[in-house]
């Protein structure tokens, strides 16, 4: 377990990435910031496999972090992270503590009024569940009465909300819908009895049903799939275009691709990198 010695939200790791040359040399428009810093700093919670987390031997790993990595190593600087709870992100950001919060954000009207997006993965919200109820979950208003747990500032606490109104609408009752600080908590729930289902992200949810060896089952396809964004300052321009242009450089050799299926991924990829400031871009 990480400590840090700060009693603010943050603690810094800082990891240099072979191959630091002369990127901004290159077609990749890198920002004063880092060219000045020799560094990629990113916000991340280190909490939420397989995206980010710590490993056995201490160390950040995840896809990522290993994402992360590669894109510091294109722009020809070390990585820099900074540990922040996803929850604390955008806060962060708006408040100029941070530059980037490295996590998949599902790109919401309340957090594009905040900051912008680049696009990098896509997923959607899926019921995950024990075995032994895998059927009843299966069930058209199979969610409705049961306790639920959800991840706090998750976008998986809006899907909560939506299927509640709509097994109330249905005549159902409604959700109890129990939120925890993180993931794992939402996990432990669930293995413990204290909720009967829990609500994540179909690509960590995925992961986790195989790395448990199907402790957790994952019920019917995801619900409003969508894009991932790495969250940026809002109108911070410059760092949008050199992160979108570093992804798809990894997007073009091949790293990117290789990436994702070691984490089991493949399915989450995207063919481009698109900055993303206004919620009718997603409507095209």
């Amino acid at each position: 377990m990480l400590k840090c010695k700060s009693i603010n939200l943050a603690c810094t790791i800082a990891f240099v990435v072979g191959g630091v040359g002369c990127a901004w040399a290159s077609q990749i428009p890198v920002t004063d910031k880092v060219k000045e810093s020799g560094k990629l700093t990113i916000a991340s919670g280190l909490d939420y496999a397989p995206m980010q987390f710590v490993d056995a031997q201490g160390r950040p790993a995840g896809m990522n972090i290993e994402m992360a990595q590669a894109v510091a190593k294109e722009l020809g600087v070390k990585l820099d992270i900074v540990t922040i709870p996803f929850r604390a992100q955008i806060p962060a950001l708006v408040s100029g503590r941070a530059d980037i919060g490295w996590a998949g954000y599902t790109i919401l009207p309340e957090r594009l009024k905040q900051v912008d997006f680049v696009g990098y993965e896509k997923t959607g919200t899926v019921v995950v569940t024990l075995p032994a109820n895998k059927a009843e979950f299966a069930k058209e208003s199979g969610i409705c009465g049961k306790r639920v747990a959800v991840a706090s500032g998750n976008a998986a606490a809006g899907v909560a909300r939506q299927l509640s109104k709509q097994c109330a609408a249905d005549g159902h009752s409604p959700l109890d819908i129990q939120i925890f600080p993180d993931q794992k908590d939402t996990i432990q729930a669930l293995l413990t009895g204290r909720a009967e289902a829990r609500l994540d992200d179909a690509t960590s949810a995925g992961y986790y049903e195989a790395t448990t060896k199907g402790k957790n089952v994952v019920v019917g396809d995801p619900i409003d799939p969508s894009p991932l964004g790495l969250a940026i300052r809002k109108g911070d321009s410059a760092t949008g275009k050199m992160l979108a242009a570093a992804l798809n450089a990894l997007i073009a050799n091949g790293t990117y691709a290789t990436i994702l299926k070691k984490y089991g991924m493949g399915a989450a990829s995207v063919p481009k990198s698109v900055v993303y400031t206004d919620m009718s871009q997603l409507k095209n």
